[in-house]
């Protein structure tokens, strides 16, 4: 991980950080609350299931710190900072995510999150991140920049963009072969190689994807050639 300092220190006192969990995984919040109240540096306050819940108690209470899954049932990662920023609530954001990392992580560096964790690194490097962003410090993996700045839709092909179009636009494989006078096998494999291409693994976060790329989400009519 990548500690920077940044903003103001964690408060002082005697305080230990007060630390409130959102995700939408009931067995994920209870472990995630568990291992964080077990390690002592803490005072685990609560976890809810929504962005929604999660930015009402940030704004009702004292919560220094929340670790927050990505994909939450009603709105990103990125909404609730985007709110918590709007309303000018100084609560620190990590996230907590299993998705895609390099998409997920460019957003999240954006939106101002103070940290990120994958689902797949170890409890300790979770407790250190926390650690870390209760100190004021920014805490991510270390990642390639120019990676992070760079658009993921700019190295698609004109046929690829255009199939990506075609899935935001609702089409199924069959409309698009019938459509492109190609079989649904060679379907899939544009739509494979496409995946690859931008680092998501189906065709939701695929769509997903485009429509954050696209102005207000509006998706532009395509025709193929």
């Amino acid at each position: 991980m990548l500690p920077v300092t940044s903003g103001a220190p964690a408060r002082s006192g005697g305080h230990k950080p007060r630390i409130f969990i959102a995700d939408k995984n009931p067995v994920v919040r209870t472990g995630l609350a568990e291992l964080i109240a077990r390690d002592g540096r803490f005072e685990m306050v609560s976890t809810v299931a929504t962005g929604g819940a999660f930015i009402a108690a940030c704004v009702e209470q004292q919560i220094d710190i929340g670790v927050i899954g990505w994909s939450l049932p009603d709105m990103t990662g990125g909404d609730v900072l985007e709110v918590l920023k709007r309303r000018q609530i100084a609560t620190r954001v990590i996230i907590y995510t299993g998705e895609a990392v390099s998409d997920v992580l460019r957003q999240t560096i954006k939106s101002g999150a103070y940290g990120f964790i994958s689902k797949s690194d170890e409890p300790p490097v979770l407790l250190d991140t926390i650690s870390w962003v209760a100190r004021g410090r920014l805490c991510f993996p270390y990642v390639d920049l120019d990676t992070l700045s760079h658009d993921p839709l700019e190295i698609l092909t004109s046929r690829e963009r255009e199939l990506l179009a075609a899935l935001a636009n609702g089409w199924s494989n069959l409309q698009i072969a019938s459509r492109i006078g190609i079989s649904r096998n060679t379907v899939k494999y544009h739509l494979k190689n496409l995946y690859d291409k931008l680092g998501v693994n189906n065709r939701a976060m695929a769509v997903a994807l485009y429509m954050s790329k696209t102005s207000r989400g509006a998706v532009a009519d395509q025709s193929f050639g």
